[in-house]
């Protein structure tokens, strides 16, 4: 069987080394390159911390589960980092972080209470505010080098026979018996099965095949896909799982780095006027760091970066065909890092088996079909801990 992958993000990386694995031929398309879409612009953090719907719950839970096994397969430098998370509340959020931790609790997903002097030492070289009422730790969860997580799979992909190409895809074809993608310098690539794993480009691919996938897609100021990450240049912090505190995440970054987040402020953020090192979102963001670190002096060296998601109408992932005789599958999620090792194998399998498995059931593109987009109810909460 050959496939042919487009998009060479987290979530087509992770397809197509899981297609090269299972023995598919392999060609893996992207517009400029492994890794530079969204998942260059992504938090990174693996959980499913805020998953209101059950069966999404448990998706993202294999998801979690599914990281540690992939590691232990892939080459090149460790990538996945099972390192917990912590979060503490003040007074505004401790009845919000009681209830959250209390339904995770339910669902048997870990979860437990520590005591001040326990969550600083989980936290590394963090100051702890001394408004900070309780902490909460979630020792499933972890983070990525979503960088090297690219990589590492791309090198296993190539391993085993996967090829990359550098191409803009202009049109989809699909037929009875083939089905192909063209790019914008010419050439075409004709397999037996397609997957678009292009992220925030798949509803406009999708028209240009006549299919209608409904995503977020509006790039302007206030949108729920527009996002804002903050790389801390210096200084290097002992950083030892991801944080989350009432006004800024934390994760930790190669090299002694940080990535910081501050969710509360990306309805400021204008992509067609992006923030500066000097203006207000950064001065926000350097001092809500600057109270978390010890006192040595200085101000912290922040880059920032703005991103876009990939956010389905119903803020849910897409997964397959969307229909019996179509040989173009669909891989859509705004949780890719989370989902990517899970998503990638299932797929892989469905692809390759003609099978179904039953974790993505729920996920099909065609519970969209015959659907007008204004019966959604249009994802807002990207900008919500664990829902973005």
């Amino acid at each position: 069987m050959k496939v042919i992958v487009v998009g060479a993000g987290v979530l087509g990386a992770g397809v197509a080394r899981a297609l090269a694995v299972a023995g598919a031929d392999v060609e893996l398309l992207d517009q400029r390159g492994a890794g530079t879409g969204t998942t260059a612009t992504t938090f990174a953090w693996t959980n499913a911390n805020r998953k209101h719907d059950p069966v999404y719950h448990r998706l993202n839970v294999a998801g979690m589960e599914e990281h540690a096994a992939l590691d232990a397969q892939l080459p090149g430098p460790q990538s996945y980092f099972p390192s917990g998370a912590l979060q503490w509340a003040d007074a505004a959020s401790e009845g919000w972080l009681a209830s959250n931790v209390q339904r995770l609790r339910s669902l048997d997903y870990p979860a437990r209470w520590v005591q001040r002097a326990e969550a600083a030492r989980i936290a590394g070289e963090l100051r702890i505010p001394a408004a900070a009422t309780s902490f909460a730790h979630f020792p499933g969860e972890g983070y990525v080098l979503p960088e090297r997580l690219v990589a590492n799979l791309l090198a296993d992909a190539e391993r085993h026979g996967a090829e990359l190409f550098i191409g803009e895809v202009v049109a989809i074809e699909d037929n009875a018996r083939e089905a192909s993608v063209s790019t914008a310098d010419g050439r075409t690539f004709t397999g037996d099965r397609v997957v678009l794993a292009t992220g925030r480009w798949t509803e406009r691919l999708a028209a240009d095949a006549g299919i209608e996938l409904p995503m977020l897609t509006a790039a302007d100021r206030g949108s729920p896909a527009v996002g804002l990450l903050g790389h801390v240049r210096d200084p290097e912090i002992d950083l030892r799982c991801v944080i989350h505190s009432p006004g800024l995440n934390l994760r930790p970054a190669a090299g002694g780095g940080a990535v910081v987040q501050a969710l509360d402020l990306n309805a400021d953020v204008d992509p067609a006027d992006p923030p500066t090192r000097t203006g207000p979102i950064a001065a926000t963001i350097t001092q809500r760091l600057t109270d978390l670190l010890p006192e040595r002096g200085g101000t912290p060296d922040i880059d920032l970066r703005v991103g876009f998601r990939s956010l389905p109408a119903d803020g849910f992932t897409i997964a397959g065909c969307t229909s019996p005789q179509s040989r173009v599958y669909f891989l859509v999620s705004h949780s890719g890092i989370t989902l990517a090792p899970a998503l990638g194998r299932l797929a892989a399998t469905e692809i390759v088996t003609g099978g179904h498995q039953d974790l993505l059931s729920t996920f099909r593109p065609t519970r969209f079909a015959g659907r007008q987009r204004s019966e959604y109810t249009v994802h807002q909460h990207a900008t919500r801990l664990g829902e973005q």
